[in-house]
């Protein structure tokens, strides 16, 4: 069934249909682009939600860094992130596969229903034009008609009449005659005009017009479908991009189970240990006993000396809360000054003065009050020094470690730089073609500084740390000082000094650097390469190679021009990197 069949004589209704579907398009586009705005803006508040809650992520050194549950949450503002990304891929799919798709062709259907009805408009137009020439020749034949039946009339009445003269007689039959001929022609006239309008009447109405409903009817039909698949985009448009945003959703959860609260626990307590020990008991100290009483373990006895009484009284000047209540003056008698004795008693001893307890205190304050002042000093004010002494003792060895490690690996990297230079230097000289020598004069000299200056760091550092009591596994590398006699002296780890002296410095960090690496297993390889050349390997720490051998690759070319590689009988060396291929693994 078809329009121009069924709906031949319903020329006003397909037009309003067409057009009714034609707004149901631009309704539909109009709807998708402002649920494409709803997920840009969506997507907009979630990235700056994201970014608002992770101003810190770039300051790494935050203590808070390392908790599995601060992890967990920069994880979490990361799956929104890439989710806002897949609801403006959603918003971009649909306005580029929908909204533009449909507005483009909307305006393809819009021009082709116009000339659709321009067809029917001038089939209709050349019809009532038929039609309207069919009616002025009706009209004119019977106009001439019945002009010729006056005439016909008129002829036979003056016929008839006695009193009309022959001439009379015979002009009106002449006029008679003539009216009647033209209403002859204009009756021919109008027969051939209703039969021409008849023809196209019949063609107007079985053939031009159903051709143009047959044509607005597979226009309508492929707007319907084409609507149908923007229907079906708009939810296949989500559909694709839902693995995605349910693998965001997947590291949201992962996210939540890696979070480990025993884990957490154990970094704040390595962050923030302090190391030093509990305070002690407040000792009782009866002044209403006498002063001149036996020694016993009571507070009032003579002390064994200043040390002790430091290591009993150590803790009292630790305090769990930043707002310190302040202690009364009898807490504070070991720390501080006695009062003067009653001059009833005579004169004071030149040594102990009238009391030999307050001698005793007196010189015990002396000696433990510069370092009360500056623990005080410490908590109360801390200032960041380079030896991190403002930081607890456990925390200070913990930085203090993280440094040396820091130093020595930037030494070794410095130390490896110049043993390829020394290398290359090497084989400048053997091979001139290959480079002049003189040229890496600069790199090696500054090479010479940076080494000469991390080793000056390394001792320091290595000193502090054998200061803060760094010892056992804790402290990998040997401190080393130079004294003002320029001898080499190593410290134990308890402080304490030995006579052993090493004559060049440079080979006891070379030493430290061996001891380090000695037991660490083979490095794994990282490619292959194939030798183009035959190469001696005369210098030390090169290797031989013979044309088309093919090597492990261990260390890439760090821009030395050197390349280190490994038999399979584990014979490692270093090989020009310009003499081999290399093919890295993937």
């Amino acid at each position: 069934m078809d329009w121009g069949t069924e709906l031949w004589d319903q020329y006003d209704i397909i037009e309003k249909h067409t057009q009714s579907g034609l707004e149901l398009v631009e309704k539909y586009v109009k709807f998708v682009k402002e649920r494409t705005e709803i997920e840009q803006n969506y997507a907009k508040q979630l990235r700056n939600l994201s970014k608002k809650h992770n101003l810190k992520r770039s300051n790494k050194d935050e203590p808070e860094c390392r908790l599995s549950s601060y992890q967990s949450f920069l994880d979490i503002l990361n799956e929104m992130n890439d989710y806002a990304g897949q609801r403006e891929l959603i918003a971009e799919n649909m306005m580029m596969n929908i909204c533009i798709d449909l507005t483009k062709y909307l305006q393809e259907l819009k021009q082709e229903r116009k000339t659709y009805l321009m067809e029917a408009k001038k089939a209709q137009q050349s019809l009532e034009s038929t039609y309207k020439q069919l009616d002025n020749s009706k009209k004119r034949f019977e106009r001439e008609w019945r002009e010729a039946e006056r005439a016909a009339q008129y002829a036979e009445k003056t016929d008839q009449d006695i009193n009309a003269t022959k001439a009379d007689v015979e002009k009106a039959k002449q006029q008679a005659h003539m009216r009647a001929h033209v209403a002859e022609e204009c009756k021919n006239d109008y027969a051939a005009q209703l039969q021409k309008y008849n023809k196209e009447q019949n063609q107007f109405y079985f053939n031009d017009m159903p051709l143009v409903f047959n044509k607005l009817q597979d226009l309508d039909e492929r707007r319907i479908r084409k609507l149908a698949q923007g229907y079906i985009l708009f939810s296949d448009t989500e559909k694709h991009v839902m693995p995605i945003i349910g693998k965001c959703l997947e590291g949201i959860t992962k996210a939540g189970t890696n979070v480990n609260e025993k884990n957490d626990s154990m970094v704040v307590i390595e962050q923030n240990k302090s190391g030093f020990e509990r305070p002690g008991d407040v000792e009782f100290e009866d002044f209403s006993q006498g002063i001149n009483r036996t020694s016993s373990d009571s507070s009032l006895s003579t002390p064994k000396g200043p040390a002790d009484l430091l290591g009993k009284n150590k803790g009292k000047n630790f305090w769990l809360f930043s707002k310190r209540s302040k202690l009364s003056s009898s807490t504070l008698p070991p720390f501080s000054n006695p009062p003067a004795p009653s001059p009833t008693n005579g004169p004071p001893s030149p040594k102990f003065g009238r009391d030999p307890l307050s001698y005793c205190l007196k010189e015990i304050n002396k000696t433990v009050k510069p370092r009360i002042s500056s623990f005080r000093t410490l908590k109360r004010s801390p200032t960041v020094t380079e030896d991190f002494a403002h930081l607890p003792p456990e925390q200070r060895r913990k930085r203090l470690q993280q440094k040396l490690e820091e130093i020595s690996k930037e030494l070794q990297k410095e130390v490896d730089q110049s043993e390829a230079l020394g290398k290359m230097k090497d084989v400048y000289e053997k091979n001139p073609q290959m480079g002049d020598p003189a040229s890496l004069a600069s790199q090696m000299s500054q090479t010479s500084q940076n080494i000469e200056r991390l080793r000056g760091e390394l001792s320091k550092y290595e000193t502090w740390l054998a200061e803060a009591g760094g010892r056992g596994d804790t402290v990998r590398h040997k401190v080393h000082t130079y004294n003002n006699n320029g001898a080499h002296d190593i410290h134990s780890p308890d402080g304490a000094h030995s006579d052993e002296s090493t004559p060049d410095p440079s080979q006891a960090i070379y030493a430290e650097f061996d001891d380090d690496f000695e037991d660490e297993e083979l490095t794994a390889p990282i490619g292959k390469c194939t030798a183009m050349y035959n190469f001696p390997g005369a210098s030390e720490g090169t290797i031989s190679m013979q044309e088309g051998e093919v090597l492990a690759v261990v260390e890439e070319d760090k821009g030395d021009g050197w390349t280190r590689v490994r038999r399979n009988n584990g014979d490692e060396g270093y090989v020009p990197t310009s003499y081999v291929t290399i093919a890295l693994n993937k």
